[in-house]
């Protein structure tokens, strides 16, 4: 109750302080977020909260119109600059800063917003991805799935397309397509760009998947992991990370290489807990996303996996 109350005056006193602000320091609240927050996500998180609460008609048709083209994908590498330079403009003269005067913001402001769009439009890129189903009479489906096959046994041919040899890296059943009801498509890219993009540390967590006391099936806990990456990256926790780590817009491979940090570590929390079968899998898998989300609560947060292949 004591924090709505608070908000409420928070928002009520709002104006009149950036008013005050406004007229001590001769910058508007972007300009001051700008020039005194940190690049990244200290910048850009502050940056979107104030287009967020901000009361004025411009700037909030300005969010509206960014918001409707990221949530319909229309954001794309061809019209990405002018959209950019349109929300710089429309913020220049809501707010009559003076670019010759400024010559930094204009820069700085662009790129938070490349990076809050970029990240909206990213959402609506990977739910879609969860929502489209697998399809075995889709070629590239199958093609898709035979190269993760590939990726992590290479020197063993399947025997059919429909074999228990699935099972040696983590399926279910003979067919892994069952397995991809959950999240679609977006868990067997997930698991392929893993495989694909960081070869050692996949190989490496497969070895760990087939051990005597602490293995665990490999495909299911990453189908698993993506389902929590989506989670973190829809609730908005991701954007501590992927705003420190974006050099640009967004786009799906930044969702991946989240995904791939997110596998690796958690193969060495698992091992750490040493639990004492499966049945434990939800417990550590809460204790290992509760443990990402205190990281992300740190502004400063950037996810790197650190490979370091050892035998257990």
């Amino acid at each position: 109750m004591f924090i709505y109350l608070w908000s409420l005056v928070c928002w009520y006193f709002r104006p009149i302080i950036k008013w005050l602000l406004r007229h001590t320091t001769q910058m508007c609240e972007l300009q001051r977020i700008c020039y005194g927050e940190l690049p990244g996500a200290p910048r850009t998180l502050a940056v979107e909260e104030s287009l967020k609460l901000s009361r004025n008609a411009n700037i909030k048709a300005l969010v509206v119109y960014l918001n409707d083209s990221a949530d319909q994908r229309a954001i794309t590498k061809q019209i990405k600059r002018n959209i950019i330079k349109e929300a710089i403009i429309t913020v220049l003269v809501t707010k009559k800063v003076n670019p010759t005067a400024h010559p930094d913001f204009a820069k700085s402001f662009g790129k938070c917003v490349e990076l809050i769009w970029g990240y909206r439009q990213l959402c609506v890129e990977c739910e879609e991805l969860r929502k489209t189903p697998y399809d075995a009479d889709n070629p590239e489906h199958e093609l898709l799935l035979l190269k993760l096959w590939n990726l992590l046994m290479p020197y063993e041919p399947l025997d059919a397309r429909v074999t228990k040899q699935w099972q040696h890296i983590g399926f279910q059943g003979d067919d892994p397509k069952t397995d991809f009801r959950g999240m679609g498509i977006l868990g067997l890219e997930n698991l392929v760009y893993f495989a694909q993009e960081y070869p050692s540390a996949a190989t490496h967590v497969l070895s760990h998947s087939t051990h005597p006391r602490y293995g665990y099936a490999f495909a299911i806990v990453g189908i698993n992991l993506t389902s929590m990456a989506l989670r973190l990256l829809k609730d908005g926790s991701a954007k501590t990370h992927i705003y420190n780590s974006a050099k640009s817009f967004p786009t799906i491979r930044a969702f991946h290489q989240f995904y791939c940090y997110l596998f690796y570590e958690f193969d060495g929390f698992w091992i750490d807990s040493k639990p004492s079968n499966m049945m434990e899998f939800s417990s550590i898998q809460e204790k290992f996303e509760n443990s990402i989300r205190m990281a992300l609560a740190d502004s400063s947060t950037v996810f790197r996996i650190n490979i370091s292949v050892d035998n257990v």
